[in-house]
């Protein structure tokens, strides 16, 4: 069974919502998948586009998962934005 982390299509017409999946890689695009990683929106606005769990991402490709091009891409803006996050969160406490 060979898994890739991909993005499932949602949303209506003009307005698309992606989620970040681990799925079956001969499956459909928007079928079943394992899991759910998160969301990307990409209408909204840049600091708000993104929510995804790197842990989990990290887990599946330590097990064998193949990121597609922007699943990969959209992982790695996660990574890069997950130290300003907590940088912030400590700043308010």
């Amino acid at each position: 069974m060979a898994l890739k982390i991909k993005l499932q299509r949602a949303g209506a017409t003009h307005n698309p919502v992606y989620r970040v999946v681990v799925a079956e890689a001969r499956g459909r695009r928007d079928g079943r998948f394992v899991e759910k990683l998160g969301t990307y929106l990409p209408k909204q606005k840049p600091g708000k586009q993104l929510q995804l769990n790197v842990e989990r991402a990290d887990y599946w490709v330590s097990v064998g998962a193949i990121p597609t091009d922007t699943s990969a891409a959209l992982i790695k803006q996660a990574r890069k934005a997950a130290p300003a996050e907590e940088a912030a969160a400590t700043a308010e406490a």
